[in-house]
């Protein structure tokens, strides 16, 4: 019997990283990432299915009464969850999921999975920030201006994650949080002793 796979949470300011980092991730044929529903509308070249669940406000409001999500919250005016039913499958196979959410849904998250494991991303300073989301080129100077308001109350939630991970060189990163997760599966709360004992 294949050990249950863990729930990893990764959160951090919009433009720290987090989507590249699980790309990366993902790279690896045990893990998998859960693909958040939302209610704001598609960036650019996003597709349905791909980079989220693009869902009405009716159908996001259904799913929360079916109980159909492991978290949701509201950020800057639209509504984002994380869709149950598949991610426990998931770990039930014996593979990672990954949540990349938001900070209040990460709280939720631990509250209702203790065990699960969680990672900020920090990016190396707030100008750093900045740049990466002008860079992007795809929100308003109002939207850039109220991301990095955003940051700044986020980062100081980081204390409240099992790791935080800055964001220089991709690579480092992505190195470090590999790491966490191969640490945590030597635990010994997470090793499966009767498998040892048949």
């Amino acid at each position: 019997m294949k050990d249950k796979g863990l729930l990893v949470v990764i959160s951090g300011p919009a433009g720290a990283g987090k989507g590249t980092i699980v790309t990366e991730l993902v790279k690896n044929e045990n893990v998998e990432v859960s693909i958040s529903a939302t209610t704001r509308s598609p960036r650019g070249q996003e597709k349905d299915g791909v980079e989220y669940h693009f869902l009405s406000r009716e159908q996001f409001q259904e799913m929360i009464e079916n109980d159909g999500f492991l978290e949701y919250a509201q950020y800057c005016g639209n509504c984002y969850g994380s869709p149950k039913k598949q991610a426990v499958e998931w770990m039930e196979q014996g593979k990672d999921v990954i949540l990349e959410i938001e900070v209040q849904g990460c709280e939720k998250i631990k509250k209702q999975n203790p065990d699960c494991i969680s990672i900020f991303i920090m990016p190396p300073s707030l100008e750093v920030l900045e740049h990466r989301l002008r860079k992007r080129a795809t929100d308003s100077e109002e939207s850039i201006l109220n991301r990095l308001a955003r940051a700044r109350e986020e980062i100081r939630l980081a204390e409240n994650y099992d790791y935080i991970v800055v964001n220089g060189p991709i690579e480092e990163c992505v190195y470090d949080v590999k790491s966490i997760l191969n640490a945590e599966k030597l635990k010994a709360k997470s090793f499966d002793i009767n498998t040892i004992l048949k």
